[in-house]
């Protein structure tokens, strides 16, 4: 498959077998809730972006992160942007897409979007907290 049949795939919304989907402001409150106990990570994607079809890419070809560490989840912002829009308030971070947040202790600790979004930089993050 080559890389624009995975771009393709990327935009239908197939998610890596550890990622959990956002989909409701209550789970989120649960994961900021229990980000005190364990680290948690969203990944805010546009279904109909090629920037965020990129990170979604990148991210899901070199995953290689213990699913013990985090758990990791998939917001489609552009079916539930009032969930994106209550992220950015509740975590006092600005809205982007594609983002990538990490949140420990009910506080987004890391943010980062575009081109920056990588496995690498997510194991970073996480690895300093």
């Amino acid at each position: 498959m080559g890389f624009l049949d995975n771009l393709r795939n990327s935009q239908k919304g197939n998610l890596h077998s550890g990622w959990k989907t956002l989909d409701s402001e209550k789970q989120l409150k649960e994961i900021i809730k229990g980000s005190y106990d364990r680290p948690a990570m969203i990944f805010k994607h546009s279904t109909t972006c090629g920037i965020s079809a990129g990170a979604k890419h990148r991210l899901e070809a070199d995953w290689d992160i213990d699913p013990e560490k985090m758990d990791f989840y998939y917001l489609d912002l552009l079916s539930y942007r009032s969930i994106s829009n209550l992220i950015a308030q509740e975590l006092n971070v600005i809205h982007q897409s594609p983002q990538v947040i990490l949140i420990k202790d009910g506080k987004a600790t890391f943010d980062t979007s575009h081109h920056a979004i990588n496995p690498q930089a997510v194991n970073n993050a996480l690895n300093s907290i």
